[in-house]
């Protein structure tokens, strides 16, 4: 098992996470992230989401413990035996998704997302967009409110509140996900491999204006999309192996039924 001798806590700024970083740092002490072996990070699965980007490519691992609402990526709270719960984690790493978007100037704008890159409407006319795949159309009109590309690990966000499949975190998928589809009324998204570029570009720009987003990086008034993972790009998760992502996974599909 890795040796995580130097810990770092960082907290959301709810309250519980606040009480929790106070805890754990008089019982374990604590280093400044950036020497740190392990980054515990506590707080909800948005905070999570800040913390991955804050230390993407750095090699630092990220525990986290729910001290938010959801936590699909967090580990559950519990002060007691934290550096044996942490040497004991299964870990597992992941790849941003890369969102190339050109606006309606012709500025390019890159952004990495680890959830999803979306497109949605601007105005109250719905969207009209056409999906590529690896440059080839796919899909020539797709009437909408928008579309996401997911990841696996931002499967169970705002994809799955989309009616998007939940895909288990190191499945090498991307989902591309409608979001309240028109026409083709059938159309409920597709799985892709994850090597695939997804290009979405927007139809009737300046009547149907569309804005993009990774994560919570927005572009207004967008004219294409890319979305792309980025095979150069990681972050490494650590879970524990009573609450791992497949555990979690699976329970997201059975227990509320």
């Amino acid at each position: 098992m890795p040796a995580y001798g130097r810990i770092a806590f960082v907290a959301s700024e709810a309250q519980d996470a606040g009480e929790a970083r106070t805890v754990l740092a008089a019982r374990y002490g604590g280093v400044p992230p950036d020497d740190a072996d392990v980054v515990v990070a506590l707080g909800g699965d948005g905070f999570m989401l800040q913390t991955l980007h804050r230390f993407r490519d750095t090699g630092i691992p990220i525990y986290g413990m729910n001290r938010g609402s959801v936590g699909f990526l967090m580990n559950a709270y519990h002060a007691e035996d934290l550096p044996a719960r942490i040497a004991a984690a299964q870990r597992v790493v992941i790849h941003p998704l890369m969102m190339e978007a050109t606006d309606s100037k012709g500025a390019i704008h890159r952004a990495p997302a680890i959830n999803e890159v979306s497109l949605i409407r601007q105005s109250y006319q719905a969207s009209k967009l056409r999906i590529a795949i690896d440059g080839k159309v796919r899909l020539e009109e797709l009437i909408c409110d928008g579309v996401l590309v997911a990841t696996p690990a931002g499967s169970t966000a705002y994809n799955l509140s989309a009616q998007g499949p939940i895909l288990p975190i190191g499945t090498p998928l991307l989902a591309v996900t409608p979001i309240s589809a028109f026409r083709p009324r059938r159309w409920r998204g597709a799985l892709v491999p994850d090597h695939c570029s997804v290009e979405i570009s927007v139809l009737e720009v300046e009547k149907r204006p569309v804005n993009a987003t990774a994560d919570h990086y927005e572009v207004l008034g967008v004219v294409s999309v890319r979305a792309q993972l980025d095979p150069t790009s990681s972050m490494t998760m650590l879970f524990d192996p009573d609450h791992s992502s497949d555990e979690r996974i699976l329970r997201e599909q059975f227990d509320y039924c």
